[in-house]
């Protein structure tokens, strides 16, 4: 089984950064993932609160990835598991949510999967790169979003 485990911190509160995480259409604005591919996914809310069970199926580049999500603690621990993924298998991720001691959210994404045979070393370099982007990107957007909202 392989791994990645990628951590970045925001002053956004964890309510804040759950919204972004929960809701599938922002995904595109703030991550590693160029669309949301509505044709291929499944139990969306149009509301943004996509419920476990849920597929939500990303594009990037020519690729579409699905996930499932298979747990949802509100505004603490988002979980999902491969739908469908060419490249990897056996996939689980896990996002916690957690108050910062100075205020904020850290957030810490981790996974296990297993490769394609022949990918390994290709998928760990991507897969631990791209987590890094997503947690980096939720957080950022997270502060942007927070910042927006309390000068108004």
């Amino acid at each position: 089984m392989r791994s990645y485990d990628a951590t970045a911190t925001t002053t956004a509160s964890p309510a804040a950064v759950w919204r972004l995480l929960v809701d599938a259409r922002t995904w595109p604005v703030w991550s590693a993932v160029d669309s949301l591919d509505t044709e291929r996914s499944s139990g969306l809310d149009p509301n943004g609160r996509d419920p476990v069970g849920a597929i939500r199926a990303f594009r990037t580049g020519r690729t579409v990835t699905g996930e499932r999500l298979t747990g949802l603690d509100e505004e603490k621990q988002l979980t999902y598991a491969d739908a469908f993924n060419w490249a990897i298998h056996d996939y689980r991720a896990i996002v916690d949510l957690t108050p910062a001691p100075d205020g904020g959210t850290v957030i810490h994404w981790h996974g296990t999967y297993n490769a394609r045979w022949g990918m390994g070393w290709l998928m760990d370099r991507t897969m631990r790169d791209v987590m890094r982007r997503m947690a980096d990107g939720l957080a950022s957007h997270a502060a942007a979003q927070s910042s927006g909202a309390e000068s108004r």
